[in-house]
């Protein structure tokens, strides 16, 4: 699972997630890619079980870039209790995606394979998005 190696504060603020992406909004390695159109927050399991599907269906050929990484950690407490007692400690990480922003990068294969690949990828994640391909 994707997580930090080390990260400068151990909890962090919810937030929430404004505007559009500026960066990695446009596609720099591959010829396709999956590009996103809600904002949300991706957790790092769902990220891993895209990059599976992806590579799974393309059967190892080609080459694919994961543009996200999850870097917020997110705290919960556990269930049934009361209210107070502080913050939960960190049950999982988090990745915050805006929309515009490119997820997935896909190269060394055909259209219609990458297409299909990206479609199975973006099952396993929370939000909507869409299949992008390089301007020539």
């Amino acid at each position: 699972m994707l997580q930090p190696t080390r990260s400068k504060f151990r909890k962090a603020h919810k937030g929430r997630i404004h505007g559009n992406a500026t960066r990695a909004s446009s596609l720099n390695y591959g010829e396709f890619g999956l590009k996103a159109i809600q904002p949300e927050r991706i957790i790092g399991k769902q990220i891993e079980a895209a990059r599976v599907a992806l590579t799974r269906h393309m059967k190892r050929t080609g080459k694919v870039w994961s543009r996200i990484f999850p870097n917020i950690p997110v705290s919960k407490k556990p269930t049934e209790v009361r209210m107070g007692k502080g913050k939960g400690s960190p049950e999982y990480w988090a990745c915050r995606v805006k929309p515009g922003r490119i997820l997935f990068e896909v190269d060394g294969v055909s259209e219609i394979v990458a297409r299909e690949a990206l479609y199975k990828a973006s099952a396993k994640l929370p939000i909507k998005t869409k299949f992008v391909r390089r301007l020539k």
